[in-house]
């Protein structure tokens, strides 16, 4: 059974490319969403654009930790989330390890390491008291197999699944699960539309990584807790 009945989602990183995607499949199998994204103006479209499933949405920066706790308290106190799909991401690379700029490797830290952390700190008590908590986050097969020209983002990524796992293992002997979803690269509507005609082979298109991510938050993924789903073939596990 993959229904979201009666669960309350948030979405952080909801303004990116995954965001209309994974809104449209969660409001889809009966949830209602809380979004969140550092740009009000990204989110007040996505909100127009999915009124029906989308209960708020609120502009936050989550590298600011006292702002997310904050956030977790005031806009949760009423109903707390059953699931959090944390979505932030972000690229830098193509150069060689040695030369890649180090400001390249503390923006991507940020990103992709230091939100994760602030947001898995601030939900991990709701998570906890839900019956069927869930906190799932992208990843990338880099991490498991990195290159001189992607060591950066590599290494943040890695690192990020690292604090997903950890989170798992707190989970255990609750309800509440946490899981990381590894694709190669991801394909949205929008890269689609743009270049019709290209080879997309490769990616991995936005729908099936909303639907894998509404698998995992439903009852029919409540014994996977601490693992790396990987939605390509071949390479490292």
């Amino acid at each position: 059974m993959t229904s979201l009945a009666g669960r309350r989602v948030l979405v952080t990183g909801a303004g990116g490319g995954l965001g209309p995607s994974v809104v449209a499949a969660a409001g889809a199998a009966g949830a209602r969403l809380v979004l969140v994204d550092v740009a009000q103006d990204r989110l007040d479209a996505l909100a127009a654009e999915f009124s029906d499933w989308v209960e708020s949405a609120h502009a936050v920066d989550l590298l600011d930790a006292e702002a997310v706790s904050a956030f977790a308290v005031e806009a949760t106190s009423a109903t707390p989330v059953d699931v959090v799909w944390h979505l932030v991401g972000g690229w830098r690379g193509g150069t060689p390890l040695q030369e890649q700029p180090l400001e390249d490797w503390e923006w991507l830290h940020d990103l992709l390491v230091r939100t994760t952390v602030h947001v898995a700190r601030a939900f991990a008590e709701q998570l906890t008291a839900s019956d069927q908590g869930r906190f799932a986050i992208i990843s990338a097969k880099e991490a498991q197999a990195p290159t001189s020209k992607n060591a950066a983002y590599a290494t943040a990524k890695a690192a990020s699944e690292a604090i997903v796992l950890a989170l798992a293992n707190g989970f255990k002997g609750t309800t509440a699960t946490a899981n990381v979803v590894v694709v190669p690269a991801i394909l949205t509507p929008a890269m689609r539309e743009k270049n019709p005609d290209k080879d997309w082979g490769a990616f991995v298109p936005a729908e099936e990584i909303a639907d894998a991510l509404v698998y995992l938050s439903s009852p029919a993924g409540a014994k996977m807790n601490g693992q790396r789903i990987r939605l390509y073939s071949g390479g490292p596990s």
